[in-house]
């Protein structure tokens, strides 16, 4: 095995995440031996929700360096130049970045960077006492570290899972072939951004004039994203190393209050929809087809003819409801999974009451290996450093904190000034004293 072949990280996958670490290595870290590993050979980011007018719910200074690494020829604002439309992006006044456009920066950083390897698939990982061993699609490679950057897999009620096809199908496949909503009865299930982008599309026809349309949720209302300035505190490194250190019934508590943090809709997609149905409804007066649904939680589902029956308890009330549909479209988010090639080291890994992996503060994955031997993972730490970890939001000093634990040295300096929240109780007593 050639020296080339011997590898200090290697990144299973090379989604934003990954790649982010392997951008910032790229530019900062020249001397680590890294690699990742991606099956797609050309890489877009999230296809089957690349819809007409989405929009990502963070800034485009977030992108995969530009945080810890302003110079690094990764960044969003190095794209748009090469690009030429660095004064047009900044004329259109975007507050945030398109999924267009974001997915094709994406393409654009991975194409370019030497240690991501496009179209070549990992298909087993072992131990051994000398590392890992990975076997791919084109080589065999060692490698003193794992990253796994794999990203979620979608997901489905058991109930609809059996049924799923080209007319139940999840958010996340939605554009991937031609849809025919034409003169079809369609119901979209999940209250967050993705059930708000494809209801808003299906609206405008933009699958066709769909006979009626609903929109279910099992919250209690259409509620919008919690992007105010103290709510986004939630979103920095001080606050997710703090976060850390709680104790886990604690971490479980707050990930559930903070959920409109990160799983709202933006409110500019409210707005729009709002104006919508007004104007198709109330000011050209047509025959409402199109309905909301809040405080219905799913729980079932059977075939109907060639349609399906959705039945739904009312959360308010308890009482059931059923709507026909003849195309289902479930916005219910992804869970966690692990590659099959891992499929040997699997059983090794510590696992939380979710099935999550349990990790330490710089992301490093709970396992019975060898403490030489370091299995990280991105998009994997939900509740054990909170909302902001499946998020873009820090990605670039998530990938900066895996990368100084590897490299053993600050290569990327982390600190940060005191922000204008504390968090916790300070040692020492305050009082307020009287003049």
């Amino acid at each position: 095995m050639s020296d080339s072949h011997v590898l200090d990280l290697a990144g299973l996958g090379a989604g934003p995440f990954n790649l982010s670490i392997a951008a910032l290595a790229d530019s900062h870290l020249p001397r680590l031996a890294t690699r990742f590993f991606e099956r797609r050979r050309d890489p877009v980011w999230h296809p089957g929700l690349m819809l007409p007018d989405t929009h990502l719910q963070t800034g485009f200074l977030k992108d995969l360096v530009t945080a810890v690494a302003p110079d690094s020829r990764h960044s969003f604002l190095r794209y748009l130049v090469e690009h030429h439309r660095f004064y047009r992006f900044l004329n259109a006044e975007l507050g945030t970045v398109s999924r267009a456009e974001f997915s094709d920066y994406l393409g654009w950083a991975a194409r370019r960077l030497d240690n991501v390897a496009l179209g070549e698939e990992v298909r087993e990982v072992r131990l051994d006492a000398r590392g890992f061993r990975l076997r791919t699609d084109a080589d065999d490679y060692r490698a003193r570290h794992l990253c796994l950057g794999t990203g979620k897999r979608p997901w489905l009620p058991d109930f609809a899972e059996a049924l799923r096809g080209p007319h139940c199908l999840h958010a996340a496949e939605i554009a991937r072939s031609r849809r025919d909503f034409n003169e079809r009865r369609v119901v979209v299930v999940g209250g967050g951004q993705s059930g708000a982008d494809i209801f808003l599309n299906a609206l405008r026809g933009h699958w066709g004039q769909p006979r009626e349309l609903h929109w279910i949720s099992r919250r209690r209302n259409f509620e919008p994203l919690d992007e105010t300035a103290f709510t986004n505190e939630y979103f920095t490194p001080d606050y997710t190393r703090s976060f850390h250190a709680l104790p886990r019934e604690i971490r479980e508590r707050e990930v559930a209050a903070q959920k409109l943090a990160s799983d709202g809709i933006t409110p500019a997609a409210l707005q729009t929809l709002y104006r919508e149905l007004y104007h198709r409804f109330d000011v050209l007066g047509e025959p409402r087809w199109a309905r909301l649904f809040p405080h219905r939680e799913a729980i079932a589902l059977e075939r109907s003819g060639l349609g399906f029956t959705l039945t739904t308890t009312h959360g308010l009330t308890g009482g059931k409801e059923r709507f026909n549909a003849d195309v289902i479209v479930f916005a219910t988010g992804f869970c966690s999974h692990l590659p099959d090639c891992l499929a040997d080291l699997a059983p090794r890994l510590e696992r939380d009451a979710h099935g999550e992996l349990v990790l330490g503060p710089h992301f490093e994955a709970s396992w019975d290996g060898p403490t030489t031997h370091r299995i990280y993972a991105v998009n994997a730490g939900r509740h054990s450093h909170g909302i902001a970890e499946p998020q873009l939001s820090l990605m670039a000093w998530r990938s900066a904190m895996i990368l100084n634990h590897v490299a053993g040295h600050q290569a990327f300096d982390l600190q940060e000034d005191d922000g204008p929240i504390e968090w916790h109780p300070t040692a020492e007593p305050r009082w307020v004293q009287a003049i």
